[in-house]
């Protein structure tokens, strides 16, 4: 999936512009950038069909030099060799891996052995990173306002019990043959399902990038 070009110029002009509010000392050239992430909030908002002061206020609530958003999922299976899915309370209850955006002051792995504590009630031990993707050059649908990276653990359960969570309405168990086909896709696709089958039957792999 090729990334929108009209997107891909609005991040731009957005990292500029946050980058140069970040490190400038000139009140002209602060009125400028400024003047920018106004113009990446007007083209967003009419790329996406959202309020311009809506992804204003997104935008301006973004701080320092511009970076990529992290995002974590745990590919945590059992005993079976079956794959930990959670079903979304939003997005029409589709299910995905357990994880989200990656919180301060915790490590990668601290981070996703939360995120499915949170998400699912499961136990895990983060055993190997084993892919981190461009979300946009993976093809998820739909696009976000922000580039993201996106970090994906192969996980044992070491304990805990199926809950749920105020993210989370189910979690469960899948053989690869019988994944669920109402998949949230902006959250993991099918091939990468099927890649951390392959890593978890094969923990030699190295870690798939880019």
């Amino acid at each position: 999936m090729t990334l929108s070009p009209w997107l891909g110029w609005a991040r731009e002009i957005q990292a500029i512009a946050q980058s140069g509010l970040a490190f400038t000392r000139d009140p002209y050239d602060r009125e400028r950038y400024q003047a920018l992430q106004a113009l990446a909030a007007r083209i967003l908002a009419g790329y996406a069909g959202a309020e311009t002061a809506q992804v204003a206020a997104l935008f301006a609530d973004q701080a320092g030099y511009a970076t990529p958003k992290v995002d974590v999922r745990a590919a945590a299976f059992n005993d079976a060799g079956e794959i930990l899915m959670v079903r979304e309370a939003v997005d029409r209850g589709r299910w995905t891996l357990p994880g989200g955006w990656a919180d301060v002051n915790l490590t990668p792995s601290e981070n996703v052995a939360k995120e499915v504590t949170e998400e699912s009630g499961f136990i895990v031990r983060v055993r190997k990173l084993a892919a981190i993707w461009d979300r946009d050059r993976q093809g998820h649908h739909p696009a976000i306002a922000f580039s993201a990276y996106k970090m994906f653990f192969i996980c044992d359960v070491t304990g805990g019990a199926a809950a749920t969570s105020l993210e989370t309405s189910g979690a469960a168990f899948f053989a690869e043959a019988a994944l669920p086909e109402d998949l949230s896709t902006g959250r993991v696709l099918p091939g990468q399902l099927h890649r951390m089958f392959a890593h978890y039957r094969n923990p030699e792999l190295p870690t798939d990038f880019d």
